[in-house]
């Protein structure tokens, strides 16, 4: 590699792997340590084809690889284990929505691995549908239905839960 992608892969480091982490942690429904994981084994592989891709979108490449890898990781494992986790990386301690941010959090880490992947790229990294549907492979439809029942599900978790504190 020559010395302008090295500066080139290191900027991209800089700027945007913070952003992985948190996409990392809530796709995956993992740990920190095995969010990091993923994320290291997406920038080792945007490393290996940097000057290829460095031009294109690099930032789209390792976010595919980490929602391919947890999806992969997920059926392996078949059985979701609940994995608690502090909170998401950039999340001021002091802000007021905490309790409901962990609540949905929780819910989410509940939903199979692809819905949950649907839903963290469509609402919290804010992709379109189009852009949700070439980053997962599959077409715009699939990730309209999985949106659509991951956040019913969620909902109705949520409603059950203000049913029973109420």
């Amino acid at each position: 590699m020559t010395e302008e992608d090295e500066a080139a892969f290191d900027e991209f480091l800089a700027a945007r792997s913070t952003a992985l982490l948190r996409t990392a942690i809530l796709v995956c429904g993992a740990s920190a340590s095995d969010a990091e994981d993923m994320v290291q084994n997406a920038l080792e592989k945007v490393y290996r084809h940097w000057p290829r891709i460095r031009h294109d979108n690099p930032e789209a490449y390792a976010r595919r690889v980490v929602v391919n890898g947890a999806i992969s990781k997920a059926r392996r494992r078949k059985v979701l284990q609940e994995i608690t986790f502090a909170h998401p990386p950039e999340t001021p301690v002091e802000s007021p929505d905490l309790g409901l941010r962990d609540v949905l959090v929780t819910e989410l880490r509940k939903l199979p691995a692809r819905m949950r992947a649907v839903l963290v790229l469509r609402y919290w990294e804010d992709m379109s549908e189009a852009e949700t549907a070439a980053l997962l492979g599959c077409s715009v439809g699939t990730v309209k239905s999985q949106a659509a029942r991951g956040l019913a599900r969620v909902r109705a978790r949520m409603e059950n839960l203000e049913g029973a504190s109420a």
